[in-house]
């Protein structure tokens, strides 16, 4: 196990995308397991329940070497407890870039050992964000097209 190539990919996961799902999937031949971390924010609260988003992304990825933990500490500090030497990031654009390449030195600064390995999203996904789907669903609309798992199946 001390020579497995683990990967953390860590979010809010408010909700886990399709967006969020191609990218576990395509970096699964990548490495021999990929710890998804949902992040808890105690400044902010939670729109889908942390305990079921947890259930629905562990259905989700039934029989594949993913596990799914939640944490309430900084991401290097958790990829090290989960023995990551690796965490994925997904970017959609420029913008993803900008964030997602100062947090990644911030990382890496906290733990050296730690590598950030970015992949884009597939151009069908990109307009997919958490922010627009809680948005759809909070006043109504069905957001079933933009998740891999059914919201009533847990």
């Amino acid at each position: 196990m001390a020579n497995n190539k683990i990967a953390f990919f860590p979010g809010s996961f408010d909700p886990f995308t399709k967006g969020h799902q191609d990218i576990v999937l395509r970096a699964l031949p990548l490495f021999d397991e990929i710890v998804i971390g949902i992040g808890q924010n105690s400044n902010k609260a939670r729109y889908f329940s942390l305990d079921k988003m947890k259930a629905y992304i562990e259905q989700t990825f039934k029989g594949k070497p993913v596990r799914v933990v939640t944490y309430q500490d900084l991401t290097a500090n958790v990829a090290k407890e989960v023995g990551a030497k690796f965490i994925i990031r997904g970017l959609r654009n420029t913008t993803d870039f900008e964030y997602e390449n100062s947090i990644s030195q911030v990382n890496r600064h906290i733990n050296p050992e730690l590598e950030t390995v970015f992949l884009i999203t597939s151009p069908h996904l990109a307009p997919i964000s958490s922010t627009i789907i809680r948005d759809l669903h909070r006043y109504g609309s069905k957001i079933d097209d933009y998740l891999p798992y059914d919201l009533n199946g847990i």
